[in-house]
């Protein structure tokens, strides 16, 4: 599996939501389900069932975070960054029709959750990267190629 990439910041949010699973939500889905358990039937104890079913995803989420995150590598600012478009940069885009957009550049990991918030992988950020502010960027769409000018790069230090 190849190595992915990812913010600073990104990476502390997701050991931030391991820790949280893990240390707090996963004991308290344990002692739910154990509760339940106690009260006997299991088939038709709708607690139980809930609760185990909850468990099991807590489960599949802590096995997924533990895998990502030994998998990631986090990206830092460099300065030799600065006026290009690169991993982790705040851009603001025009089109021809005078619509802006503003988001960050990110890995994959952290754009849910995140209207601005752009994966590296996709076109867009595709096309912007390397572009400096007045540079052009041809990004292709269903509908043909979109033409977006760069208005602003800055980066998080």
């Amino acid at each position: 599996m190849s190595t992915k990439i990812i913010t600073k910041e990104g990476y502390e949010a997701l050991k931030q939501e391991l820790e949280y699973l893990w240390r707090v939500k996963r004991p308290d889905t344990t002692q739910k389900v154990t509760w339940a358990a106690s009260l006997g039937d299991r088939s038709e104890n709708a607690d139980y069932q809930y609760n185990k079913k909850l468990l099991r995803e807590i489960d599949r989420r802590v096995r997924y975070l533990r895998k990502r995150l030994e998998d990631m590598r986090v990206v830092e600012y460099s300065p030799e960054q600065e006026g290009r478009v690169f991993f982790g940069a705040w851009v603001e885009v025009e089109n021809e029709d005078g619509e802006t957009k503003r988001f960050r550049i990110v890995g994959y990991d952290e754009i849910y959750g995140r209207m601005d918030y752009i994966s590296i992988d996709s076109p867009m950020a595709r096309a912007l990267l390397t572009k400096e502010v007045g540079g052009e960027a041809l990004v292709p769409t269903p509908s043909g190629e979109a033409c977006w000018w760069v208005n602003l790069i800055e980066y998080e230090k």
